[in-house]
């Protein structure tokens, strides 16, 4: 099988910490909808009452998508790329995984509303997009089985999971960077894909499965989907006094 075709490339930027990278990302995740989500689905992937805190719903929710395997590697992949620390929750505790299964069954990952004819072109330019033949919940599906692979060839038998933090990190810096490449698919459009619905499930409206409490929201100061709030905006030294609000209308 052929490769799918290479994301554009991105210049490193270096940043004090990875919320404020998540500040640089705030201004293209709307508070009314994650950029993925084709429509509303229900609260996927909510806490349930007693639900282990370290993991959030991680622990008791039940993958519709993910098998076993995956959704081992979607764990271990977000808590690397949104870790805990002493600025805020990490992925897990916000949900994230459970947001990005939930992505899979929706027109996001079945890419309903993408162009998805021939021909594809693996040296179309960046500048065109997305232009591979697999919509995204293939492109995961895929992924991660070629990803597993290359970890046990070139990391003694290891499962993604099963590495070291730094390892783990190298290894995202090498997919991003295009120095890694997998059998059947682009490591770099792979790798893009799940930073990117990372991000969304971590600072999207918690109706969409992740942001559990509208935790991201209330660690940046973020108001949600609160109908007016200009008098807090631009250069002032006010601060905002209230919680987030979700587009549902039930505050964090």
């Amino acid at each position: 099988m052929k490769k799918e075709n290479p994301p554009p490339s991105t210049p490193d930027e270096k940043v004090a910490s990875r919320r404020s990278f998540l500040f640089k990302t705030i201004a293209i995740v709307p508070a009314a909808s994650a950029l993925t989500t084709a429509s509303f689905s229900p609260a996927v992937g909510q806490t349930p009452a007693g639900a282990a805190a370290s993991g959030g719903a991680n622990a008791n929710y039940q993958p519709r998508f993910f098998n076993a395997d995956e959704w081992t590697f979607i764990k271990a992949a977000v808590d690397r790329l949104i870790p805990a620390d002493s600025e805020g929750p990490g992925a897990l505790e916000l949900n994230v995984p459970a947001f990005i299964d939930g992505q899979m069954e929706s027109g996001f990952g079945h890419a309903s509303n993408w162009y998805m004819q021939g021909p594809f072109k693996g040296d179309a330019s960046p500048l065109f997009g997305y232009q591979a033949s697999m919509p995204p919940r293939e492109l995961y599906r895929a992924g991660i089985a070629a990803l597993t692979a290359y970890c046990r060839k070139n990391f003694g038998g290891k499962t993604f999971d099963q590495l070291a933090a730094n390892d783990q990190e190298q290894l995202f810096k090498d997919m991003d960077g295009g120095k890694v490449q997998l059998d059947t698919v682009s490591a770099q459009w792979f790798f893009t894909f799940l930073l990117q619905n990372t991000k969304e499930g971590y600072l999207s409206d918690p109706i969409h499965g992740g942001n559990k409490d509208m935790a991201a929201w209330k660690m940046i100061g973020f108001p949600g989907a609160r109908a007016d709030f200009l008098d807090f905006v631009g250069p002032s030294d006010k601060v905002y006094p209230y919680g987030p609000v979700g587009i549902g209308g039930k505050p964090g």
